[in-house]
């Protein structure tokens, strides 16, 4: 028998009204670009339909194999856990019905971009001309029990701030773990930045992202010569609704476990975008061996600048050969006075 797929898109809910609208437009964005597929949603909690209404529309309507992803960024307890525990339990009442599980949307070169224009509409919606190097970003992430997913909004704050070319960039949270967003912002003022860009990394609306704008205007207001800047969370970007739209396609195809998805080589990585498609080869052939005592070791008499570090880069994942003159291509924030030019300033 031919199995009939549909989408499920399993929210985490919340008793914010606006929240909930905003979900219902997200499946509605990831519908309009799975055409083939009818998509429905539903709520762990806190709001309705739940996720056995969805399912029960896909069920009635003669669907046999259920691709479910979390409309989550990262994955804590509810997407590792809750939601499971609810396909798992539904899927055994129903006989001859598959449900597939994708994974959370998590750290994703799209979810970076999406998040990196919120944070340029922010700053040219403030104007003036303070330039990035004296701009600080501050990330605010949910926080959870879980520290694989708080360290992962630390590394999402660490892809916009070099990708964008910040002066600083923090990350903070909105609750259950440290640092929380007014101590955080306090410990920010006290930087010396003349202006302090606070994103919170969320999806929807809410409670919590009502409570970062307040404790930002409370700071702001106990520190009036530095200029605090709201940016949007991210809500129904089209890459946010593209990111998604990818999960549900990848339980199918296959996932990408590597961390080639991340690779700049390969996509569109904020700020460094030119390098997409750069042909490789390994930029240390002509240094194997020194060191090693191996007389037959070959070298070259030449410097060899590097602006990466040496670990071992997938090459096998990407196209190779390029001219033998070693130069690397130019880092985007060169002249960050915080990077390699201040240790030229000093002399070492």
């Amino acid at each position: 028998m031919t199995e009939k797929y549909g989408v499920m898109v399993c929210g985490h809910g919340s008793r914010d009204e606006g929240a909930v609208r905003e979900f219902a437009a997200v499946a509605k964005g990831i519908a309009e670009r799975l055409p083939q597929y009818q998509v429905e949603s539903g709520f762990l909690e806190f709001a309705t339909p739940i996720i056995r209404d969805g399912l029960d529309r896909l069920q009635e309507s003669g669907h046999t194999h259920i691709l479910a992803v979390p409309g989550m960024l990262f994955a804590a307890g509810h997407a590792k856990n809750d939601i499971p525990s609810v396909l798992n339990r539904y899927a055994a009442e129903h006989e001859g019905l598959t449900i597939s599980y994708g994974r959370e949307l998590g750290i994703d070169l799209k979810m970076i971009r999406a998040a990196g224009e919120r944070i340029k509409e922010a700053l040219a919606t403030a104007g003036g001309d303070v330039p990035l190097h004296e701009t600080m970003l501050v990330v605010v992430g949910r926080g959870a029990s879980d520290p694989d997913a708080n360290s992962n909004v630390t590394k999402v704050m660490r892809l916009l701030w070099e990708g964008l070319g910040f002066g600083w960039g923090e990350t903070v949270y909105s609750g259950v773990t440290f640092p929380l967003v007014e101590p955080g912002l306090e410990h920010a003022a006290r930087l010396g930045y003349k202006r302090i860009v606070v994103f919170p990394y969320f999806l929807f609306t809410g409670i919590l992202v009502n409570r970062i704008y307040d404790y930002t205007d409370k700071v702001a207001a106990a520190h009036p010569d530095i200029e605090f800047i709201k940016a949007s969370y991210l809500n129904d970007h089209p890459l946010v609704l593209d990111c998604f739209a990818e999960r549900v396609e990848e339980i199918l195809l296959g996932q990408n476990n590597m961390n080639c998805g991340m690779c700049k080589y390969r996509e569109q990585a904020l700020g460094f975008e030119d390098e997409v498609g750069l042909r490789q080869e390994s930029h240390h052939h002509h240094v194997e061996g020194i060191g090693t005592g191996d007389a037959h070791a070959h070298s070259h008499d030449h410097d060899h600048p590097h602006d990466h570090d040496h670990g071992h880069h997938h090459d096998h994942s990407h196209g190779h050969g390029h001219s033998h003159d070693h130069a690397h291509h130019p880092y985007p924030h060169a002249d960050h006075p915080l990077g390699p030019v201040s240790m030229k300033k000093s002399g070492s």
